[in-house]
């Protein structure tokens, strides 16, 4: 260790530097602050200790036992029938449909699947629109010195439309009808270039809103995969849109006055074409594949005579008689007489055919040789196509009869004979005939609606097409069995739909024809359900009910297509719609 050593004079001169008395005086200022010091901080750590917890003990009971001055109370929960109209009209537009309207139905799992399939259904969309107006902008090549036209960008963007609710309707007719409610606040990037001699103008579409309710019509429903032909489009009120639009990247919405004419010229251009009862369709099956194709008129066929037909009989003779049909039809061919030992007979009988293809049908005419033992033969036969006759108007034939259709064939040269026919073909109205005014007293009509020219006051003008289409029955009960089947009885005919097996609802969709020469007025047309048991039984058969139909409000409307009652049967109801069709 070192230690310090002071020369010995050096006490004296500090001595006479710092005087004792100040000396003392400095280490007892210096003591007494030290010792302060030291209370000072044990004061400190102690009222630190206790006051802590004090405080704590104080501030818990204070928060159990005090109650604050402002308490926040639950909210009043109202149903919405008790509120003002005030309040109602704040809240109104956040409201979905399927809470405002019990007929609309909520579809979220709908709008799950718009989210999930967005992305594919925009290319396809996009593909389509530029498929669709590539032959639009090509027109306008050329045109006002534009050069080109065409889609820089064309997206819907990445958020799908919701809808905030769906109504299905229950009609009578061969469709499904729904209404949704479609919202959508997309976020597209459609860009659209215009070249104008050396400058492109560029068009882009931004934050583009639309709500809208259109009316979707399934029709008709056929039974061929997906199972509609149409889809049918039309706007139940105008739409709501908004959008931004941009030329040269500047908006020219934000002009003053724009926004609105703009507006207003889109929501008059879209009411013009698609507000209902405008439409828009949508083709989806081929209608001559799909659809079960309507009659469209009547084919007057007179068969006159024939001449020098062959001989079947072993005597040198024939018993001659024809059949005629038209093609595409599974309905049973009519038939003339018979002519016994004939061969230039001559029959003189009219014959009404029922037509839905004018422009692909043809009447086929088979000369057969009637034989009471055994088939008959066929001696010859005939096509004529219908698209060479003229509506209304009356055009003989004399046709060489031949063994089959196929002209072409040259190995048979056989003379078998000639036909002649007369044929007119006429077209129903467009809009079916209506009876204007009651009948007058000898039971003929007393006036007839847009009845105005000689040529409709034709003798063939009476006559008409009725139609009964039967489309099935409900709640139908028979006492030991529920096979159900219908019966149609006009006129002494008797037609029947198929058996429908195990089922108090049957669906038959089944029409049935009946060609008039006059309106069916003061006549009943009935339809009766019947039940049969599969093998034999002595109660095979049972009546399930029956309804007898005026049929003057179908003359009197054209179509009528209702649901009625069955007489005899507790609940049974069966849908039945029949049209009349003039010529």
């Amino acid at each position: 260790m070192c230690s310090l050593r002071f020369p010995a004079n050096i006490f004296p001169y500090i001595f006479s530097l710092y005087p004792p008395q100040k000396v003392l005086s400095l280490c007892a200022v210096v003591f007494v602050e030290r010792e302060m010091g030291f209370l000072n901080t044990f004061l400190e750590l102690l009222g630190f200790g206790i006051g802590l917890p004090f405080g704590l003990l104080i501030g818990f009971f204070l928060f159990v036992y005090s109650k604050p001055k402002d308490t926040v109370k639950d909210p009043v929960v109202r149903p919405l029938h008790e509120l003002d109209t005030g309040a109602l009209l704040d809240i109104l537009p956040d409201i979905p449909l399927w809470v405002k309207c019990p007929d609309y139905e909520r579809v979220d799992w709908l709008n799950k699947f718009l989210s999930v399939m967005w992305p594919y259904l925009d290319k396809a969309v996009c593909a389509m629109i530029r498929r669709t107006t590539q032959s639009m902008f090509a027109e306008y090549n050329g045109k006002y010195k534009i050069q080109a036209i065409e889609f820089e960008h064309l997206t819907l963007g990445t958020l799908p439309p919701t809808i905030h609710g769906l109504k299905v309707y229950e009609t009578n007719e061969k469709d499904l009808v729904m209404e949704p409610a479609i919202r959508w606040a997309g976020n597209p990037n459609i860009v659209l270039v215009l070249k104008l001699m050396s400058l492109q103008v560029t068009v882009q579409l931004v934050d583009l809103q639309i709500f809208a309710a259109p009316r979707v019509a399934l029709k008709p429903l056929v039974p061929t995969f997906p199972c509609f032909a149409n889809i049918v489009v039309s706007l139940m009120e105008r739409p709501h849109v908004d959008f931004g639009l941009k030329i040269l990247g500047g908006d020219v919405m934000s002009i003053p006055g724009l926004y609105r004419l703009v507006q207003e010229m889109i929501k008059k251009k879209v009411a013009s074409l698609y507000l209902w009862p405008q439409t828009l369709d949508i083709p989806i099956l081929d209608s001559s594949t799909a659809i079960i194709k309507k009659p469209v008129g009547i084919l007057h066929v007179k068969v006159v005579r024939a001449n020098k037909l062959l001989k079947a009989d072993l005597l040198g003779t024939s018993d001659p008689y024809v059949k005629l049909n038209l093609t595409g039809e599974k309905l049973p061919a009519k038939k003339t007489t018979i002519k016994k030992k004939n061969l230039n007979p001559e029959w003189n009988e009219n014959f009404k055919l029922v037509v839905k293809d004018p422009e692909s049908q043809a009447l086929q005419l088979q000369v057969f040789d009637w034989d009471k033992v055994g088939g008959h033969d066929r001696l010859g036969m005939q096509l004529v196509p219908l698209k060479v006759l003229t509506p209304r108007e009356t055009k003989d034939f004399t046709l060489d009869l031949l063994k089959h259709t196929n002209i072409s064939d040259s190995r048979d040269k056989k003379q078998r004979g000639q036909i002649v026919v007369e044929l007119t073909y006429v077209p129903f109205r467009e809009d079916s005939i209506k009876f204007s005014g009651p009948l007058d007293g000898n039971g003929e009509m007393g006036s007839v609606s847009g009845r105005s020219s000689p040529e409709e006051e034709a003798p063939l003008s009476g006559a008409g097409l009725l139609s009964v289409m039967v489309q099935g029955a409900e709640d139908v009960e028979g006492k030991r069995h529920h096979n159900p089947y219908a019966l149609v009885l006009f006129r002494g005919e008797r037609k029947r739909t198929k058996t429908i097996k195990k089922t108090r609802d049957p669906r038959w969709n089944e029409e049935f024809q009946f060609t008039l020469d006059q309106p069916p007025l003061r006549e009943l047309i009935r339809i009766e359900v019947m039940s049969k048991r599969k093998g034999f039984s002595f109660r095979s058969k049972e009546s399930l009910g029956h309804v007898e139909i005026k049929l003057d409000d179908v003359v009197y409307n054209g179509r009528i297509n209702q649901k009625y009652h069955l007489i005899d049967s507790r609940n049974g109801v069966i849908h039945v719609e029949i049209r009349w069709s003039t010529v």
